[in-house]
């Protein structure tokens, strides 16, 4: 277990430090994300922002970042050990792969969080709009984080066989952040739309951060309607498939000895 705490540890360390010595980047990343959401908000609603409008889509695209920010990292961050060469010396770890890639995503999930702050912060103090800040959609969005997580595995498996993925990587970003109900709740959706996103990690999230943050519910009375339960189960299903999709996948690319090749 020390092991395990040592590694983890080790490698949000190692992710903190990358993003630290590329701080430029982060800075020109965080002025792009508050340039992509004031266009899109502005188009959505024909140059005239409703306040109620942009505290929705802002809690869905606050939500999209740490999705988005959890499938580059988990993609880009196995591409870079690849270009490096050193994955396969991180296969060679008393900890398996799958679990020496949390720590580099928890370390871009406190810079993702750092950058969530500002935008907020920004953004609220520029328009008027009501939210309610507590601490049970913080919860909300941890569990929503669960299934990203497991949808990320995904992708990274497939990195390991194909290695050439970035434009699926980007494809599925560019679709939650328009079909999860980021921006337009789902119930404006078409119903066969609807069921679909209702599948997508992060849509329940996102319709019980919203419940919370905006109607003022809380955990119990998401409980009791059902939302927190489905999302619960959603997560759960996605990490399950995504571990058991990673570790095939690893497992394929090992006995065809492509493991660390590009």
């Amino acid at each position: 277990m020390r092991t395990l705490l040592v590694a983890l540890l080790g490698e949000v360390r190692k992710g903190l430090l990358i993003s630290w010595t590329y701080k430029g980047n982060q800075l020109i990343n965080l002025l792009t994300l508050g340039f992509i959401f004031y266009i899109i908000v502005f188009f959505m609603s024909g140059g005239k922002p409703d306040p109620d409008q942009i505290a929705s889509a802002l809690l869905g695209y606050l939500v999209w970042m740490y999705v988005a920010s959890a499938l580059g990292d988990l993609t880009y961050g196995l591409r870079g050990e690849i270009n490096a060469g050193t994955l396969e010396q991180l296969s060679m770890s008393q900890a398996p792969v799958w679990f020496l890639l949390i720590g580099r995503v928890i370390s871009n999930l406190m810079i993702t969080s750092v950058q969530v702050i500002l935008l907020g912060a920004v953004i609220l103090s520029i328009i008027d709009v009501h939210i309610f800040f507590r601490a049970e959609a913080l919860l909300a969005l941890g569990i929503t984080f669960i299934g990203v997580l497991g949808f990320g595995y995904i992708i990274a498996g497939a990195m390991l066989i194909f290695k050439q993925i970035e434009s699926l990587n980007n494809l599925f970003n560019n679709a939650l952040a328009f079909f999860n109900g980021a921006f337009l709740p789902i119930s404006a959706f078409p119903a066969w739309l609807a069921s679909i996103s209702m599948v997508l990690p992060s849509t329940l999230g996102i319709i019980v951060v919203r419940a919370i943050a905006l109607e003022g519910k809380t955990l119990v009375e998401t409980w009791q309607d059902g939302s927190l339960v489905a999302l619960i189960i959603n997560s759960v299903i996605y990490l399950l498939i995504g571990l058991g999709i990673f570790n095939g996948c690893e497992r394929v690319a090992k006995n065809r000895g492509s493991l660390g090749q590009y």
